[in-house]
């Protein structure tokens, strides 16, 4: 079984202004002279930590990680003004504009899928090829599987009695959030934002890893995380009018490889067979005994696998 390939510095790191008060931090990693691919992490909100650096042989890509507005080490940290997905795709543009790379490879899971697909319909001649994992559609029926009572949380009512506790009843629980989440009480609103990304890290794995999770939820990452996730889910995550399988037509001419966890929670593998359905040039493996975290040993051996073919586009 592959694994991660070893540690690796960055040669290069910028500070890049995208407008709207945003700037975002981007790193290059690798080869200089290699097969360029971008990195586009989770959430939205979760940045991009060391270990995106390692899905890539370094001696054969240029690999070029970066933290989507509002997070990680991008500024102003949590802010969700000019932070839609129209503006992520333009920044990618921006990116790729700046670094000067003609055509590059995406690498996305879960709502870096989402994004990947995204900006490969609205610029398929700039896209090599697709490396998707945990696809995530953006539809409402996604939506309502996360935070609804019929979702998810069928499987872990224990564990969603826990998430609906930290706001009062009410119908539309994204709305309920994000007044606790953005309200004057910080008291509230690092409850919310906890309680949020508790919910999600503890369904996102086979195995639970209750440790990590406990960190994660109340740690500034956790915290920001939850907040962009939840403005963008008031927002249909930005895909009204543009939804993705009804669009999947401009994909027609870029490789894909898709990577899903049979026991995915978070995003159920039917998003990821409709997308393949729709998609005849892409690939759809379903990998038994993993779920969502890019960290299981199943789906990083996969993606290793991926990339190490996509190297030589």
């Amino acid at each position: 079984m592959r694994g991660l390939y070893p540690d690796l510095e960055p040669y290069q790191q910028h500070q890049l202004p995208v407008g709207g008060g945003h700037s975002l931090y981007i790193e290059e990693c690798g080869n200089p002279d290699g097969q360029p691919v971008v990195f586009l992490h989770g959430g939205p909100g979760a940045g991009a930590g060391p270990a995106a650096r390692r899905f890539f042989d370094p001696n054969r890509y240029r690999i070029l990680v970066f933290d989507q507005r509002g997070c990680g080490r991008s500024t102003p940290n949590g802010r969700v003004e000019h932070n839609t997905l129209t503006d992520l795709i333009a920044d990618l543009e921006t990116i790729r504009e700046h670094l000067c790379v003609d055509r590059w490879v995406l690498f996305g899971g879960s709502w870096g899928s989402t994004l990947a697909l995204a900006y490969a319909q609205d610029f398929p001649g700039r896209v090599k090829g697709l490396i998707l994992r945990g696809v995530f559609l953006g539809r409402r029926q996604d939506l309502e599987w996360f935070i609804g009572p019929d979702g998810a949380a069928r499987l872990f009512p224990d564990y969603y009695a826990d998430f609906t506790a930290a706001v009062a009843p009410r119908v539309d629980l994204a709305d309920a959030f994000f007044e606790r989440m953005f309200g004057d009480n910080e008291l509230q609103a690092r409850q919310a934002a906890s309680a949020w990304t508790y919910w999600e890290s503890r369904i996102a794995t086979l195995v639970p890893n209750p440790f990590f999770t406990k960190r994660f939820a109340a740690s500034k990452g956790g915290q920001t995380m939850a907040r962009i996730e939840c403005h963008y889910f008031r927002d249909a995550c930005g895909l009204s009018g543009r939804a993705i399988l009804d669009r999947a037509d401009r994909l027609a001419d870029i490789p894909s490889i898709i990577v899903q966890g049979r026991q995915d929670v978070v995003c159920p593998p039917d998003g990821a067979y409709a997308l393949h359905r729709a998609w005849p040039n892409s690939q759809l493996q379903l990998i038994p005994g993993a779920a969502h975290s890019a960290s299981e040993a199943p789906l990083v051996d996969a993606l290793v696998r991926a990339t190490d073919q996509f190297a030589r586009l």
